[in-house]
């Protein structure tokens, strides 16, 4: 019988900022949104002050004076590079990985694959990375998924794996679980169940596979099955063709001047190009955006959209700035104060299967994309690439607080990805 292991990162965020920051082990830490804004991650010294997910910053402000919490801007460089870090020791582990999100992953286990050998792989990503992680064992992914979710909130007497099929009471662990705490289940299917009579986890897996069709279709379906130890999810090794890519962030302050939003929108082109490139496609579609600040009454509202089929399918970051600033300038109008652009890559289509027209114009041999992608990759990081275009301003930082630039008063520094961030250790 085929088991499955969900490994997941505790409070990732913000174990990520610990591990080069022994000073706030221990101590209540939070890690902020895009722009300061929101409160993303928390450790459990951070829930248990009642700091709820989510949460506006300014709304917190006098817990974290109180209780000394330590905030930190986001630093999705550090974030994906130990996220990397964590994967590369699974993979050496087992013999098939999906990489589900930035701080969990499914394993497929081997047949002497037990729950000692889960605790020894817990322990080898703690001393490896600094990042500590739960580990939870069952028949099908979402059996999995539930035993991770009990070993993560009892740690104390779980240590942190649970395997299902060896705990003594697997039936007590989904009567206490409220089918909203089920992968997949929302507040709304949780209501729409309820209306069944099914409020727990155990209910919903005794529940008629008919009945649930109707509710949930399909989905609803399976996942009573996985509950039921009949496997209906299959691990996906290898990530799905990306239909789109957006890059898109609000900006620092609210900008009015159009050459502000060129810079910006030049930036998310660039970044945009770059994932598609990595992923050897081409985009056939472009759509560009523009938004203000809906939160603010007081300032008239403009929200346009714009998209074109291009010529010719391109990863070229040149042609497609080119078009993103033809766009920008169809659906720009002064007199606004916008928040927000972006730019989204549509209808991808694969670098290798794509045919060329008879007439279409042969591409350079010389990539210089790819040529910059690499010095990039070598002496920077995506969001904060050593090589630019002109196009993109000569401020490199990214932390401004002028004009389009994210706000992140209080990132860490890149201590994986940059040589001159490199954490050192001093000796008395």
């Amino acid at each position: 019988m085929s088991r499955i292991a969900l490994v997941d990162c505790n409070n990732f965020f913000c174990s990520c900022e610990r591990v080069f920051n022994p000073a706030v082990q221990g101590k209540p830490v939070v890690v902020l949104s895009n722009n300061d804004g929101c409160i993303i991650s928390r450790s459990e010294e951070a829930k248990a002050l009642g700091i709820p997910m989510g949460a506006p910053l300014h709304e917190q402000q006098e817990v974290i004076r109180r209780h000394e919490v330590q905030v930190f801007s986001s630093n999705y460089t550090l974030y994906g590079d130990m996220s990397a870090r964590v994967m590369s020791i699974l993979r050496e582990e087992v013999p098939t990985i999906e990489v589900y999100s930035i701080d969990e992953a499914f394993l497929g286990l081997p047949a002497n694959f037990n729950e000692e050998n889960a605790r020894a792989l817990r322990a080898k990503v703690m001393q490896w990375t600094g990042i500590p992680v739960c580990i939870g064992i069952g028949s099908t992914k979402l059996l999995a998924k539930l035993a991770n979710r009990h070993a993560k909130k009892n740690r104390e007497s779980t240590g942190g794996v649970l395997d299902l099929a060896g705990y003594w009471d697997p039936q007590g662990i989904m009567a206490a679980t409220p089918t909203d705490g089920l992968w997949g289940v929302g507040r709304n299917l949780a209501l729409r169940l309820k209306g069944m009579g099914i409020t727990t986890a155990l209910e919903f897996k005794q529940a008629d596979p008919a009945a649930i069709r109707k509710i949930m279709g399909v989905i609803g379906e399976r996942m009573l099955r996985e509950l039921n130890g009949i496997p209906c999810l299959e691990l996906e090794e290898m990530p799905p063709d990306k239909k789109g890519v957006m890059a898109s962030r609000s900006f620092g302050n609210l900008v009015e001047s159009l050459e502000e939003l060129e810079e910006a929108l030049a930036n998310h082109v660039a970044r945009a190009a770059e994932k598609i490139r990595r992923y050897g496609l081409l985009a056939t579609r472009m759509e560009v955006f523009l938004r203000t600040n809906r939160f603010r009454k007081e300032d008239p509202q403009y929200c346009p959209g714009i998209g074109i089929t291009l010529d010719r399918p391109t990863h070229a970051t040149g042609e497609l700035m080119s078009t993103a600033r033809e766009l920008l300038h169809r659906i720009y109008r002064p007199g606004y104060r916008y928040k927000k652009t972006g730019v989204q890559l549509a209808s991808l289509v694969s670098q290798e299967e794509y045919q060329p027209g008879l007439f279409d114009t042969p591409r350079s041999r010389i990539d210089v994309d790819r040529i910059v992608d690499e010095i990039n990759r070598r002496m920077g990081d995506p969001k904060n690439p050593v090589i630019t275009r002109a196009s993109q301003g000569t401020e490199r930082s990214g932390n401004g607080n002028t004009g389009w630039k994210m706000k992140s008063e209080r990132r860490s520094p890149h201590y994986t990805t940059d040589w001159k961030q490199l954490p050192l250790a001093k000796t008395e």
